[in-house]
């Protein structure tokens, strides 16, 4: 099986995919998407959606897991956030894959065992849990990746 991780922005988007067989974890690619603060938010939100397509296209995920919102002190980024997740999840859905929507609290958990964990906790977590030399950049990346682990924690967790 095959997880498409995702940390919604507008300004990054991260993604993770993994690859889990039996009891194997392998990290297929990751990385970030950006796009320009110079374009309006229409065409950011466009330019999210195609590259979304792109990777579902080249890495064909079998479901793909998402961070929902849980707190922004800003309203605005709250709501470009959310339009991001909106066209990610259209993406998703239009390429016929199954979503599964983590908050951080879930997500901290799920790697930490503590749903206070901080961001350097996650991420050792996320390079120890996929055997990796270092911790992946960028941050999104990273981020990205701990979804889609979370997702596979649970399964595993409702496969007991």
């Amino acid at each position: 099986m095959i997880i498409l991780g995702i940390d919604p922005g507008t300004a990054t988007t991260g993604y993770g995919l993994i690859e889990v067989e039996n009891d194997s974890l392998t990290v297929i690619n990751y990385g970030t998407i950006r796009t320009s603060p110079k374009d309006s938010i229409p065409i950011r939100l466009k330019d999210i959606f195609n590259d979304i397509n792109e990777l579902i296209e080249k890495f064909s995920p079998d479901v793909m897991s998402i961070e929902e919102l849980f707190f922004f002190k800003n309203a605005k980024t709250v709501i470009t956030v959310s339009e991001a997740r909106g066209v990610i999840l259209l993406s998703a859905i239009q390429n016929d894959l199954e979503i599964f929507e983590y908050t951080p609290l879930e997500i901290k958990l799920s790697l930490t065992g503590y749903g206070r964990a901080e961001k350097h906790e996650i991420q050792s977590s996320v390079k120890d849990f996929l055997s990796l030399e270092e911790i992946p950049k960028p941050d999104d990346a990273a981020d990205a990746l701990a979804v889609a682990l979370c997702h596979h924690q649970h399964i595993n967790s409702n496969m007991i």
